[in-house]
């Protein structure tokens, strides 16, 4: 695993991170869950449930980095027309989640993260097979369960993403004196190789933030025998899922169902 803390430094956290305090009633789609994470931490995970219909497959959703829950209670909607519930997660800092944020806390807490929301799901007698999925900063986040938990998850799903960090601080004009980035670029694409779970990569067309060849390089990278790369055409950063969202949702759709037990 990527050693963060070496690039936790004021110039990339206030960067990376943008934490916003908002935080919307639970809809009456939706119920709360806090996981615990430190001894005075906790983070905020929201489930979006249609209809308890407990055989509707579920996504762990990591948001980008000027996202919070709630943001998603009508993004949810949109993937219940596709038959499928989300699950998204606050890191420290956002919305009703405490704490600050660094990277290498949003790594580490993942592992938590998983672990609490399969147990949430088993103990309400739902589904509890998981797909994992990261949009842009939540890359970091899904890329870490897919290594880390291996077969223990379904498929994963990067939009919009990076698999490392470094490059993007390189790109972006960050980097501090002495900042080891070739160290983590490293560890990042070795942690990246060492994935096989099947893999879902969609990226916009005309992404500035995190160019397209980010996503080729994960692509190139990523060491699952089942992966596919889907170029959203003329979509950026922050409009891609509406530019293409037909396309957007019904490659998740496909993925999720071509990769379900039994299949």
């Amino acid at each position: 695993m990527p050693d963060y803390s070496k690039i936790d430094v004021p110039e990339v956290l206030s960067y990376v991170f943008y934490p916003r305090d908002e935080s919307g009633p639970c809809p009456k789609y939706a119920f709360d869950h806090f996981i615990p994470v430190a001894e005075t931490v906790a983070l905020h995970c929201r489930f979006y449930e249609q209809d308890k219909d407990n055989s509707r497959p579920w996504i762990l959703y990591f948001h980008g980095n000027g996202e919070v829950v709630s943001d998603y209670d009508e993004t949810a909607l949109f993937y219940f027309k596709y038959g499928l519930n989300l699950a998204v997660v606050d890191y420290r800092g956002y919305g009703k989640s405490n704490g600050t944020p660094t990277i290498a806390d949003m790594s580490r807490d993942s592992r938590r993260v998983y672990e609490s929301v399969k147990a949430a799901l088993a103990g309400r007698g739902l589904r509890d097979d998981l797909w994992v999925m990261g949009r842009s900063l939540g890359s970091v986040s899904a890329l870490a369960i897919a290594f880390e938990q291996g077969a223990g998850i379904n498929g994963l799903i990067i939009e919009s993403g990076f698999p490392s960090i470094s490059s993007l601080i390189v790109r972006h004009g960050i980097a501090t004196p002495g900042m080891d980035l070739d160290t983590i670029t490293r560890e990042c694409l070795d942690m990246v190789r060492s994935i096989t779970v099947p893999t879902l990569i969609i990226h916009g067309e005309y992404d500035t933030l995190v160019p397209p060849d980010e996503a080729e390089t994960i692509l190139e990278t990523i060491g699952s025998a089942q992966k596919d790369l889907l170029m959203i055409p003329g979509a950026t950063h922050n409009d891609i899922m509406f530019v293409g969202l037909r396309q957007y949702m019904e490659a998740i759709k496909k993925f999720v169902d071509s990769t379900s037990p039994g299949r």
